[in-house]
């Protein structure tokens, strides 16, 4: 089976430990890059499409390093990839995964959950395939996730 590129965009470190864990013991013929940020993820794609990206919505501009603040804290971070890479003509599915049930928009109007999923699936249908609520202290995440790669054909029913 050919091996798996997954491109995994989050900038906080132990939700991106877990969801590399959980990838990791999933299936063994992937290969996983990481991005902290906007930028990071744009310049990874750049580089080598992934098959598969896994994005978090809430994203700093730049990575964040000792003393540096990462630019503007961007709360629709995974929004501004999925633009910059349409513009730029690639296709990758994609897969949000986030820790918040609902996003503040600049007005302060929020938008839950499954609005997002449908305003992602309107402006993104050849990108977007889902939204996983990600939440540490409960596993319903993971099996969402797999269910997904399942749907996609990357792993046979049944294999992890």
């Amino acid at each position: 089976m050919p091996r798996l590129r997954i491109l995994l965009v989050e900038d906080e470190d132990p939700k991106r430990t877990h969801i590399e864990s959980f990838l990791t013991r999933w299936a063994d013929h992937i290969d996983i890059h990481t991005a902290k940020s906007v930028n990071s993820a744009l310049d990874s794609i750049d580089e080598s499409k992934p098959d598969l990206l896994l994005l978090d919505m809430s994203l700093p501009t730049f990575d964040i390093g000792d003393g540096e603040s990462g630019g503007r804290p961007q709360g629709f971070g995974g929004i501004e990839v999925l633009r910059q890479i349409t513009m730029a003509e690639i296709i990758c599915p994609t897969v949000v995964i986030t820790g918040y049930e609902a996003f503040l928009r600049e007005a302060g109007k929020p938008v839950e959950l499954s609005q997002l999923r449908e305003e992602l699936s309107q402006e993104f249908p050849n990108l977007f395939r889902g939204i996983i609520h990600y939440n540490s202290t409960v596993d319903g995440w993971k099996f969402e996730l797999q269910r997904t790669l399942e749907d996609l054909e990357f792993v046979s029913r049944g294999q992890a």
